[in-house]
């Protein structure tokens, strides 16, 4: 079993000017750097084991209060939503998440199927939502089944929202390290900013070509902002904003 700890360092820039730097060692049955990272500023690394920690026990325990208040909303859409669609009323699907390992992201289901229509890019407009499902989403009681995912450490209630497979293969190194650095979560200020994403995505002539061209870049800046300037405090925040329909940007 390793412990971590950080060893803050200088580090020398092109301009000469020394910025702050972290050294990662992990100590085993013996003492032995694991890795090394010279990161130039505030990092992904600032996520340190207290507030990871932290952060872990409060989604243990919101989730499991959540799914104690609202089991009974999520077995009763479940329900509906098998009726409505004669299939599983529980959609799961592939997702990336921490350290890039793949797990299934547990929704209601809202759609039905539609021979070649097999996008992953949702719009407003799109003709696989059933009229329930449409009613779900809006509300946003078709996402309550993360509870699952949070409650079994796939996600957080905070967090970049989960992409499927192939997105993030697309980022330069870095980015894609320290998004992968943190769980996924429900809900975030990437997710807030997009939260009439769907409505936005119907306007356009190009759904996916905007998605992959506009929206997710910034969706993965405004991530990275996140991870680097983490604050429990802005967690709560962005929890109420999406509790209460907050606007918070």
């Amino acid at each position: 079993m390793y412990i971590f700890f950080v060893m803050k360092k200088n580090v020398a820039s092109k301009s000469g000017i020394s910025k702050a730097g972290f050294e990662i060692y992990g100590y085993g049955e013996r003492r032995k750097p694991l890795d090394i990272h010279y990161l130039t500023g505030v990092s992904w690394l600032m996520l340190i084991r207290k507030q990871i920690i932290g952060k872990r026990i409060f989604d243990i325990m919101g989730s499991f209060l959540g799914l104690v208040f609202f089991g009974w909303l999520i077995l009763l859409a479940f329900i509906l939503a098998a009726i409505d669609t004669g299939k599983n009323g529980f959609f799961t699907q592939v997702r990336v998440g921490r350290n890039g390992k793949l797990f299934k992201v547990i929704k209601i289901r809202t759609m039905r199927d539609i021979p070649g229509f097999d996008t992953t890019v949702t719009t407003e407009k799109d003709p696989r939502i059933t009229r329930l499902g449409a009613f779900l989403r809006k509300t946003k009681i078709d996402e309550l089944p993360q509870l699952i995912n949070v409650f079994l450490g796939h996600m957080s209630f905070v967090g970049p929202r989960p992409d499927v497979p192939g997105y993030y293969d697309q980022l330069p190194e870095e980015d894609k390290k320290i998004l992968l650095s943190v769980r996924p979560g429900i809900t975030g200020p990437a997710t807030l900013k997009y939260r009439t994403e769907e409505e936005l995505l119907a306007t356009v002539d190009e759904p996916e070509a905007y998605n992959r061209e506009v929206i997710f870049p910034d969706k993965v800046r405004i991530n990275r902002e996140y991870i680097e300037n983490y604050s429990f405090v802005n967690d709560l925040r962005y929890i109420w904003a999406t509790v209460f329909g907050v606007r918070f940007l």
